[in-house]
């Protein structure tokens, strides 16, 4: 998931509720503060928090396995290593093949930045049954995020409101509205997350990847990252390349970009999934519901969006389907093709007035709860990609930009090129233009492009590859729709995937899967 972080969700959280949550993980790190020594005390797992997005608690594995939970202590500040300790959540299913067999943990980051692992592995576990065999599975809530010191800013109520505001402003007034309530989100970051916010980067979490990896007992990191977890894995290759082991990036991030190209590109990538989708429909042999040709089909749901500016209809009672977030959920079912069918209904469903659909596919994309909870993945993603990124762009560079996002998607334009206010005065200085993953000296690492990627455009694998330097990179492509290849179930994906983690054999770099 890499939508901007304006258009993410968050949950409410008092500077006092912050703070007892930051020391309910603080201590001394033990006798000497040697963190690496530190043992995990493996328990049935809860409920999922509201952070991470609620629900019940998950559901045994089949073959009777269950899924454990643990905290893991982590220096609140990687410069103190022996100051304050903040708890890592993490979550794992043990290995299900004879323990001669073994070949240690694979840890999993499903990406954001700010989704929670917790929650994320049992809901997709099987889809990871193969590699149990060998491995135990593993997922964490990296710091910020979930049950690991959690960024909070604003209140479900607020969060109601500030998901309907105009996300994509035609006048100086909707812009200058726009940028205030940005300001008053990042205000509210500040306010109740303070001790956390200077340590949320992209680096804080692969640096608690590598403590996570010495005590789980690893001599090297086994790692699946998809989307921001490429990202995650990258960094983690470039300050650790001896400690990587088997690693698969899926769904990758091009290292190489700024911000602003970085949502031009997913401007590109999501119009080539519209496109897509469009063709798709009108090419069966049944007829479209939704227009007679591919071009009918975006005539439509521009003047759709159109509408929707200056009249919402009703959505999910007693909020209204706006404009923007109609954008949002549409974009949220261009990120499988398995979703296309739902965006199909709720367009046919919008053009007769409802908008429930459009607006559940929006809710599900910024973390709403059908009860209206909120998890925190909008603040997490927010505190992150702000902690990781130098540039902090204004209205003014957003309008300079508007006609080039425009040509790379008349839809989508506008809707990615406002999301690069999203870190407008925030607190803690950003990082880097762009994140480093030179990783001269590490192990093979597999990377997973997917040419049909609206939100993480094949060409970053390319990039990848080229990053992480000379004979580090395997390649493989897949031929197909949606976000990430190995959870498309395609069998050549699969295949390849699970022959490389599970046997230590490689294809050859450049095999094709269609």
């Amino acid at each position: 998931m890499a939508i901007p972080s304006r258009l993410r969700a968050a949950a409410l959280a008092t500077s006092a509720l912050l703070l007892s949550a930051l020391l309910a993980g603080c201590g001394d790190g033990g006798k000497d503060g040697d963190l690496s020594a530190q043992k995990l005390d493996w328990k049935g797992c809860p409920a999922p928090s509201e952070a991470e997005g609620g629900g019940t608690a998950p559901s045994p594995l089949p073959g009777g396995g269950t899924w454990q939970c643990a905290t893991m202590k982590a220096p609140l500040d990687w410069s103190k290593p022996k100051g304050d300790t903040i708890g890592i959540a993490l979550i794992r299913a043990k290995a299900s093949g004879p323990a001669s067999k073994r070949i240690g943990s694979l840890v999993f980051n499903f990406g954001g930045p700010g989704g929670s692992g917790v929650s994320t592995l049992p809901a997709f576990g099987e889809d990871y049954a193969a590699l149990r065999a060998r491995y135990d599975l593993v997922s964490f809530d990296p710091r910020g995020v979930g049950r690991s010191a959690p960024v909070k800013c604003e209140s479900d109520a607020q969060l109601d409101v500030y998901f309907q505001q105009d996300a994509t402003p035609d006048n100086s007034a909707e812009r200058t509205a726009l940028v205030n309530r940005t300001k008053q989100f990042n205000a509210a970051c500040e306010k109740n997350s303070r001790q956390i916010l200077p340590h949320v980067s992209t680096t804080d979490a692969a640096r608690d990847m590598d403590l996570m990896r010495q005590v789980l007992g690893d001599a090297k990191l086994h790692y699946f990252g998809i989307s921001y977890g490429t990202e995650l894995g990258g960094v983690y290759a470039h300050l650790f390349p001896r400690n990587v082991g088997r690693a698969v990036l899926d769904a990758v991030v091009d290292p190489t970009q700024n911000p602003e190209e970085s949502a031009l590109g997913q401007a590109k990538g999501f119009q080539l999934a519209l496109d897509n989708f469009a063709e798709d429909c009108t090419s069966k042999t049944s007829e479209c519901p939704i227009g007679n040709t591919a071009q009918d089909v975006k005539d439509r749901i521009a003047k759709l969006l159109n509408d929707l500016e200056n009249k919402p209809i009703p959505g999910i009672p007693p909020r209204q389907l706006t404009q923007t977030a109609a954008t949002n959920g549409i974009a949220q079912s261009l990120y499988s093709k398995d979703f296309w069918e739902y965006l199909t209904e709720g367009l046919e469903q919008a053009y007769e007035g409802d908008g429930k659909v459009l607006m559940l596919l929006s809710d599900s994309m910024n973390g709403r709860s059908e009860n209206g909870e909120y998890s925190n993945i909008t603040a997490a993603n927010t505190a992150i990609n702000c902690a990781d990124e130098k540039p902090r762009y204004t209205a003014d560079d957003v309008q300079r930009k508007l006609p080039e996002f425009r040509a790379a998607s008349p839809l989508f334009g506008d809707y990615l090129a406002w999301g690069m206010v999203s870190c407008t005065d925030w607190a803690v200085p950003g990082a880097a233009d762009h994140p480093d993953v030179s990783a001269p000296g590490s192990a093979p690492i597999l990377v997973v492009g997917n040419t049909g990627d609206p939100a993480t455009p094949y060409e970053g694998a390319k990039k990848m590859v080229e990053a992480l330097g000379k004979g580090v990179a395997v390649e493989l492509t897949y031929k197909g729709q949606g976000h990430g290849a190995y959870d498309s179930k395609d069998a050549c994906v699969q295949s390849a995937v699970n022959a490389y983690l599970l046997d230590g054999k490689e294809p050859q770099t450049g095999t094709v899967c269609s």
